[in-house]
């Protein structure tokens, strides 16, 4: 007489034992690490977002301080150049990122192997981009706020400008925040945007391929 297998714990109907989804505390700790690790390849991802978003902040400052005196097709030049900036900007990340999956092959198949689902190494990249993304919004946004100020500053003002006219304009600290609060969503948008695709590219990886590569 035949005895039927009792099924393992944690199998299914069919016997298969199924895969563990990981938290979304596991991902942030593991894209955190990554960060670290791999400090100046995020250096290179994060600096085309900073340079993009440096001289978004700065355009916009720019245009509060001149205020009603803006000439329109100057506005529009400059519109059309900041969207250039942030597209050519957007292109570098998807690059970069795609040299990084290429990089960690090894690691990706070891993590599927180990039974991390494909969403899991989706949610890693994303998490990983949007810290980097965040953080070099803020700090491209200081910088082009900043750089632009010390100029309007060192210029002085002007000698045809009306009595009672500063250098800074009509630039205020609210306007000032509300770039930043512009700003930011739009580097972490654009960071995510550009990392989509070599996510789901990394989450394509077979494992037992990915273990045979060398790079």
């Amino acid at each position: 007489m035949s005895v039927e297998a009792a099924p393992r714990p944690g199998a299914d109907k069919g016997g298969v034992k199924k895969q563990v989804e990981l938290p979304w505390s596991k991902a942030i700790d593991f894209a955190r690490k990554s960060i670290r690790i791999r400090f100046w390849r995020s250096m290179i991802t994060a600096g085309g977002i900073f340079l993009g978003i440096a001289f978004l902040a700065s355009v916009l400052t720019s245009r509060e301080i001149a205020g009603s005196t803006l000439d329109v097709k100057e506005a529009s030049r400059m519109n059309w150049l900041v969207i250039l900036s942030l597209v050519v900007c957007t292109v570098g990340i998807t690059n970069s990122m795609l040299m990084s999956v290429t990089e960690r092959f090894k690691e990706i198949g070891t993590m599927k192997c180990l039974g991390a689902l494909s969403q899991f190494v989706v949610r890693l990249f994303m998490i990983e981009a949007f810290f980097l993304g965040i953080i070099a919004s803020v700090l491209g946004w200081a910088v082009g706020t900043i750089l632009i100020v010390l100029l309007k500053l060192a210029s002085g003002v002007p000698d045809n400008a009306p009595a009672g006219t500063t250098a800074l304009g009509e630039l205020t600290m609210v306007k000032v925040l509300w770039i930043l609060v512009f700003c930011v969503p739009v580097g972490s948008i654009l960071t995510a945007v550009a990392t989509y695709i070599p996510a789901m590219r990394a989450a394509q990886i077979p494992p037992a391929a990915a273990l045979r590569v060398d790079v």
